[in-house]
């Protein structure tokens, strides 16, 4: 099982900490010093694709040098105000096969990212590869 916890430091300021017991800063005053839950909510999503798609490169022996998941989110109007919409952008780089990445991109959308199967009941998820052949 999986806990986590947060303590309320100061103004709007929080510390959240998990079972690895590393600890997390959030904001949620209008002048941030650090990232909201909400935005917490896309880097947990652009983490756990990325995790899958290197795993599945590896397994694949493509020989990747970079990769970068980037995530933009469009929420709900009113309350609560889920997302409704995200895009995400993987950028790729070295000499990766078209295919593979593709394949990769999806199964970690179809089969394995947590993250995104919970988002999914909300919201409409895309996916955009790019290819940086001079990394």
């Amino acid at each position: 099982m999986i806990s986590a916890k947060v303590l309320w430091t100061d103004h709007e300021r929080y510390i959240g900490e998990a079972n690895s017991r590393h600890a997390v800063v959030m904001d949620t005053a209008s002048e941030k010093t650090a990232g909201t839950p909400m935005e917490l909510v896309l880097i947990a999503l652009c983490g756990c694709t990325a995790s899958d798609v290197v795993g599945i490169l590896r397994k694949k022996r493509e020989p990747f040098t970079s990769l970068e998941v980037r995530a933009e989110g469009e929420r709900a109007e009113g309350y609560p105000a889920v997302y409704t919409k995200i895009k995400l952008v993987y950028r790729v780089g070295g000499t990766v096969s078209r295919k593979a990445m593709e394949d990769a991109v999806r199964l970690s959308k179809e089969k394995y990212c947590s993250v995104s199967a919970m988002l999914e009941k909300t919201a409409k998820i895309t996916a955009e590869i790019e290819y940086d052949s001079a990394t």
